[in-house]
């Protein structure tokens, strides 16, 4: 069994969710004065970390916080998989402006923006020897970071790993190719992202940013959060890149696989990936009616409050997760328009992540 340990889910949650509003940029949560502090801070500490983008400063903070409250600062062994939808993408944009005008870029440009950067930077930062991945498996990307390391640790290749995702998309090129797609919230609304509303008429998807990692290592322990008891994994073919079955047929397979023996009633809540979207809310939703038939779990998402954050939504899913599993308290979704029932306790939880190509992860969490 791999657990989840010692308060170790750590998030920095940029949550600047930016739409369009007549034409506008609005700001929904902005960053903390206290971490805008830190994140300058850190830019700052050392002259080779002023050229990195904020997805790796977001991630060698949140890695810190991590390691300290797992009480892992003494061990340098341990693996990282830290993985990005869009790696450093804010700093790719403003280099390739710049060649655009000028014919050139500066040294720095390679090696910052490669998406292996975020984990060797937070391997460097760290002192960590042991094995950095990173990778990028579009929005499912932290819970395939997540099945990563569990995978290291079981072939007995290591003995803790540091996994989750870390992105910083809230840039015009990016927020162009949402609005492209059709996908993008017009604003105008108290929840411009209505994720999990399954009666909406628009598509309301609202893009965030930040990072989440976890402390993963084998057997139990006092200080664990929770434990992951299964997990699975679905791909399915596309009819083009960015589809997902109207069954999400991925999604079924890799919930199946996460919950193996379990007993359907013994699920008390799923933590939905539902990215705001008409067709991918609905999709995760008749998946989960395929599966649990008419005696459904308690279904709820964070990304009404977060935003989309790519690559890192699983991991601030499985956040989410572990904090009801703490709580004891479900946290429902405020536009649902019907009352919550609240399970007697939360015990099993199951979280969902799906992204672009069909790839699709699914965890349960126990307490």
């Amino acid at each position: 069994m791999v657990l989840l340990s010692g308060k170790a889910i750590s998030t920095l949650k940029q949550i600047y969710m930016i739409w369009r509003w007549g034409g506008q940029a609005v700001s929904v949560a902005a960053l903390s004065e206290n971490l805008k502090h830190e994140v300058e801070a850190l830019k700052h500490s050392e002259h080779k970390y002023i050229h990195l983008d904020d997805s790796v400063l977001y991630a060698i903070l949140a890695s810190r916080k991590a390691i300290e409250q797992a009480g892992w600062g003494n061990d340098s062994t341990f693996g990282i998989n830290i993985g990005s939808s869009r790696g450093a993408t804010g700093l790719f944009e403003n280099n390739h402006s710049e060649f655009i005008s000028t014919g050139k870029t500066n040294v720095h440009t390679s090696p910052a923006t490669t998406l292996g950067n975020i984990s060797s930077w937070v391997a460097h930062d760290l002192n960590s020897s042991g094995p950095d991945i990173s990778h990028s498996i579009t929005c499912s990307t932290s819970l395939h970071a997540i099945l990563n390391g569990i995978a290291w640790l079981n072939a007995g290749m290591a003995d803790k790993f540091l996994a989750g995702g870390s992105e910083a998309p809230l840039t015009p090129f990016t927020i162009a190719q949402m609005k492209a797609m059709k996908i993008y919230s017009s604003g105008g609304d108290e929840y411009p992202n209505r994720a999990g509303d399954l009666s909406k008429t628009k598509n309301t998807l609202v893009l965030g940013e930040g990072a989440g990692i976890t402390c993963i290592e084998v057997g139990k322990a006092e200080n664990a959060l929770a434990y992951i008891s299964g997990y699975g994994y679905a791909t399915e073919l596309l009819s083009h890149g960015v589809s997902l079955s109207a069954e999400a047929e991925c999604l079924q397979k890799s919930m199946k696989m996460a919950i193996g023996d379990t007993p359907l009633h013994e699920i008390d809540a799923i933590v939905m990936h539902a990215p705001g979207t008409i067709k991918g809310d609905n999709a995760e939703f008749t998946a989960i009616q395929k599966i649990f038939g008419a005696n459904l779990p308690q279904l709820t998402t964070n990304k009404w409050k977060t935003g989309h954050t790519f690559g890192t939504s699983g991991i601030l899913s499985v956040e989410l997760g572990v904090l009801m599993l703490q709580h004891q308290t479900f946290i429902g979704l405020p536009f649902s328009g019907e009352p919550h029932t609240k399970p007697a306790s939360l015990k099993k939880i199951l979280v969902n992540a799906v992204g672009f190509g069909g790839n699709a992860v699914s965890l349960l969490i126990t307490k």
